[in-house]
This record gives C-alpha cells, structure tokens and sequence, in this order.
C-alpha cells in the first residue's frame, strides 16, 4: 500500500480543520516543528452522536493508549480508527479533556483564548454540525506523566520536527484535529506551533 500524500491540510497554530475519511482511508498526523500537542477527535459520519470514546477505548484494549495495530472503540464499543503506525516518541494521551474557556479562567486568563473545545466546535459547524458532543480527544504527542503517586504532570512533548502517527479509519469518519492553543503550562515546550493532516494514498 502506498503512502503517497494525495492531500496536505495544514492546521495553523491554535486552529482546528475537519476532514471526512472514507472508510480504509489512511491519513497521518504530522507534527511540523515539535513539541505541539494535537488534539484528535473522530466522529462516525453516519451518527455525529457516535465518537471516538478513550473510556470505552481503555477498557476494551485494557491499557492507557492503544498500541501499533490496536484500535480505538466508540461510545458503541466499534472501532473507528486503528494506529496504523507511530514514527514519534510514542507518547500520547487519553486523560486529560480538551481545553476550554474555563480551563483558561482558571489558569488566570482574563479575556478570549483560543481552546480545543471552540476549535472542534468550529470545524464541525462547518461541515453542518453545530452541536456536537466534546469528547475525550486523542491527544496525540501529548506527555502526561503518573507519578508513583498518582498525580499527573505537564511536560513538554518529546516530538521533533516531522515526527508523525499514522492512522486508518474503520468507518466513514470525520476527523478533526486541533493544533492546542496551550501556553499557559509547558505541554507545547516554547509555545504552539502547526500541525497537519496528510491524506495518504
């Protein structure tokens, strides 16, 4: 199978952009200049109410984060996107929710910054959804580390320029993905940078 790019999207620093992935479709996630958290969401394009689901995804691999050729499951246990391959650091996240405004507020920031939650929400109103569920995203190159204690910290992602997550759609999909505005902790190491879709042949 080739891995020829058929199409580029490129999702500007703090922006979102939504895509429809046939089913067998393959599209990889490239992190163009490092350290930047994508947050990924995947919506069944036959039912916008089924999504992606990390619960339901750990529950049915039984660990943090599905391996290569591991799927993620639905909210209705389907699978709708399997790793298909990782050329990254491999670390990634399926605990912490997507940014908000309020998220923000409580960070101490006093007017508008952009969030993954507007991001989504934006790009799905777009394709003619303008309510939709915010679940749990895949943040992709996202370091979250568990301390023997359990706390959860915030460190800078370990990705470099082009590192890349490959992945396959199990059904007609729409996915959106959001370069994450975070600047207030370190996730994003110096700050946000772009990110892009590559639809794969």
């Amino acid at each position: 199978m080739s891995d020829r790019v058929a199409q580029r999207i490129v999702v500007p620093a703090r922006e979102g952009r939504a895509v429809r992935i046939p089913a067998g479709g393959r599209f990889r996630v490239v992190d163009l200049e490092g350290q930047q958290v994508g947050d990924l969401f995947a919506f069944s394009a036959d039912d916008i109410n089924e999504y992606a689901s990390a619960e339901h995804t750990r529950v049915g691999l039984a660990h943090l984060f599905p391996r290569v050729g591991e799927a993620f499951l639905t909210n209705r246990r389907r699978s709708i996107l399997t790793l298909v391959a990782d050329d990254s650091p491999g670390v990634h996240d399926m605990l912490m929710a997507a940014c908000d405004a309020e998220r923000y507020r409580l960070l101490g920031e006093t007017g508008w910054h952009a969030s993954c939650r507007e991001n989504l929400e934006r790009a799905t109103a777009e394709l003619g959804y303008p309510r939709v569920d915010i679940p749990q995203p895949i943040n992709l190159f996202m370091d979250i580390p568990i301390g023997p204690d359990g706390a959860l910290g915030f460190a800078p992602a370990r990705t470099r320029q082009g590192d890349s997550v490959t992945l396959r759609a199990d059904m007609d999909t729409i996915v959106v993905l959001s370069a994450c505005p975070q600047d207030l902790n370190a996730i994003n190491g110096p700050g946000p940078t772009s990110l892009a879709i590559e639809l794969l042949d």
